[in-house]
């Protein structure tokens, strides 16, 4: 017997009605639906704690700081009125920082963000760093004492602060006067300040060293493997883990964000040849300025740190002006790796080129612009993970 139309228009719609709740599920596991929602971003919500917790207030500030690959390397230990900041060196990023360069940069955020939260909490923060040297793990001391409560603008952006990943509008210019007030954002810690590369050529050049050591990096097994590690590609591992990168972090367009959470998750090659895309073809031309943080030795953990609280409060004060931030840690990383396995150092000379200021040395380049779309949200694991 022939199968009829009828037949034909009914099986027909059974498989797209089987399809479509197949991609329902993968919608719903993934979290297509659900951008910035669950425990891993409770801490972005839930931030400000009230008088009865104490200084433990000032750790919900901290966790939320930049960091390498979202790694979160840092653990708190509160009693009384002191705060001591340790770095977590099991949560590194193996190859890719291979001097913990950036670790203590990141501990130098989650410093910053602590002591910006002082104040508005009604401390005094008095930072002593590195207070044990046997021990470099000690990243630091904050003793509090009683102080009036005063607000604190860039205190307020700090639940704002994302990395944006995303193109900039390349139509809109960043003045001089804002460039230099970021530079001039960290008068205490002296020493440590921001190179400006703003003119065309010195884009062009910058940003021809960053995609070429973005290349290198992806060719490089093992960075490219310890760079993968730190990857959640699903929904259940970014609510488990709470850390790590996320394409919802990527600041892809909307349709392009939906589509590549329903696929099944790009192989490690497929990902480093797309980062490399995106280094290539948004991060590096859409860039407004490039700038390099200097310091008087990359080598040091305190000029590290020191490095990274400047960077932390200038991150905040642009959020404050409409203006997104992107760290491009590529030349660095390359650099540290070249050491490592004693080749030739091709983005460590680079890097001494790009530094004009004698007696210093590069810590950490970045691009700024004017975002096109909102930077979103990493996971972020909750304060009772990370006490002592």
């Amino acid at each position: 017997m022939g199968v009829t139309r009828r037949t034909v228009l009914k099986i027909a719609g059974a498989t797209v009605a089987v399809a479509g709740g197949a991609v329902a599920a993968r919608a719903w596991q993934q979290g297509v639906f659900s951008i910035g929602q669950g425990p891993a971003y409770d801490p972005w919500k839930a931030w400000r704690a009230d008088r009865a917790a104490g200084p433990t207030r000032l750790v919900r500030a901290a966790i939320l700081a930049a960091n390498p690959h979202n790694s979160q390397p840092w653990l708190f230990r509160v009693h009384g009125n002191i705060i001591d900041v340790f770095a977590d060196t099991g949560r590194n990023i193996g190859a890719i920082d291979p001097y913990r360069r950036e670790m203590y940069i990141g501990l130098g955020c989650a410093l910053e963000n602590l002591v910006l939260a002082a104040e508005p909490y009604g401390y005094a923060a008095d930072v002593a760093l590195l207070p044990h040297q046997a021990n470099p793990t000690h990243v630091a001391r904050v003793t509090l004492t009683a102080a009036t409560a005063r607000e604190s603008a860039l205190f307020d952006a700090i639940p704002l602060r994302h990395t944006d990943r995303g193109p900039f509008d390349i139509v809109r210019t960043v003045a001089p006067e804002a460039l230099s007030r970021l530079a001039g954002l960290g008068p205490d810690l002296s020493q440590v300040s921001v190179l400006w590369f703003t003119t065309e050529p010195e884009r062009r050049r910058v940003g021809e060293l960053i995609v070429a050591a973005t290349e290198a990096i992806v060719t490089d097994d093992q960075q490219s493997s310890d760079s993968a590690k730190w990857f959640r590609s699903s929904w259940q591992e970014i609510q488990q883990l709470r850390d790590g990168i996320t394409l919802d972090a990527q600041s892809l367009p909307p349709f392009i964000n939906v589509v590549a959470k329903l696929l099944p998750p790009l192989s490690r090659e497929q990902s480093d040849q797309a980062w490399l895309r995106n280094t290539r073809d948004r991060h590096v031309p859409t860039a407004a300025a490039f700038g390099l943080i200097i310091v008087p030795d990359a080598n040091d953990n305190a000029w590290r740190i020191r490095g990274g609280r400047l960077w932390q409060r200038m991150h905040l004060w642009a959020t404050t002006q409409g203006l997104s931030m992107h760290p491009l840690n590529q030349m660095p990383e390359r650099a540290d790796r070249e050491r490592t396995l004693g080749i030739d150092p091709r983005f460590g000379s680079a890097l001494k080129e790009l530094v004009s200021v004698p007696g210093m040395q590069a810590l950490m380049p970045f691009r700024l612009g004017y975002p096109i779309m909102q930077a979103r949200p990493s996971p972020r694991r909750d304060v009772m993970a990370v006490l002592m």
